[in-house]
């Protein structure tokens, strides 16, 4: 099967009702979104909304001083590009691809009709959309309160969600930028998820081995958000 040929991998176009999805189908583009691309800039209005299947994108937000910091992970879950229609139009953070894999795209003028219809497509933007707030709000606590070993965990756990298997590509440089930190930072984390035996390391590929063993390690963050998005976006059709 052509790995581009089923859309409702992604969970938000899963829940689509039917009438829904087959207005939607025939106008979604498939990409392939490889490591590094970025989606949008800050402050750019946006020409389309993703949603990723085998990749994960990363949102960010730049500071003057070019240092950056990462707000969000979005993968197969959900869809890149909320601010088109929540009316803003555009937003103060970035969205690259830290994982590469493929996923849809739709144009905006499409995505904000289908807004505008109301009903299903309208209620399950916003659930997703309270989801990932949570998830922002969680990752600015974390960021704050707990350490950077527990802070990689979360990471690796949230990314782990939106991946099939248990290896990511990710060099350390990356992964300092995604949490706002030192890459001396990152490597000294790594070691020692790699000597307590729940990731193995090497040249910018991660295995994980223990996943128990990461939630046990991890902060609360993690499953605060976990829970939150399986209670607003369950396994069923948008009503």
């Amino acid at each position: 099967m052509d790995k581009f040929s089923d859309p409702r991998k992604n969970h938000l176009l899963a829940a689509l009702p039917d009438s829904e999805w087959q207005r939607w189908r025939p106008l979604l583009e498939p990409i392939e979104m490889p490591l590094g691309q970025v989606l949008y800039e800050s402050g750019t209005t946006l020409s389309y909304v993703y949603f990723p299947i085998t990749s994960i994108v990363s949102l960010l937000y730049l500071l003057e001083n070019g240092a950056s910091a990462e707000i969000a992970v979005v993968g197969n879950e959900g869809i890149v590009g909320i601010s088109l229609f929540m009316g803003g139009e555009s937003t103060p953070s970035r969205a690259v691809v830290q994982s590469a894999g493929h996923g849809f795209r739709l144009r905006s003028r499409v995505m904000k009709e289908e807004f505008n219809r109301a009903g299903p497509v309208l209620h399950l933007l916003l659930r997703y959309t309270q989801a990932l707030i949570t998830q922002m709000t969680q990752t600015a606590v974390c960021n704050r309160h707990h350490t950077l070993d527990q802070q990689l965990c979360r990471w690796l756990l949230l990314s782990l969600d939106r991946l099939q298997g248990y290896d990511l590509i990710m060099t350390q440089e990356l992964i300092a930028n995604m949490l706002g930190v030192r890459r001396e930072g990152v490597t000294e984390a790594a070691g020692h998820l790699q000597q307590a035996g729940l990731i193995s390391y090497s040249r910018g590929h991660i295995t994980v081995l223990n996943r128990a063993g990461l939630e046990k390690r991890t902060c609360e963050c993690y499953a605060v958000v976990k829970k939150e998005c399986d209670r607003l976006l369950p396994a069923k059709l948008a009503t």
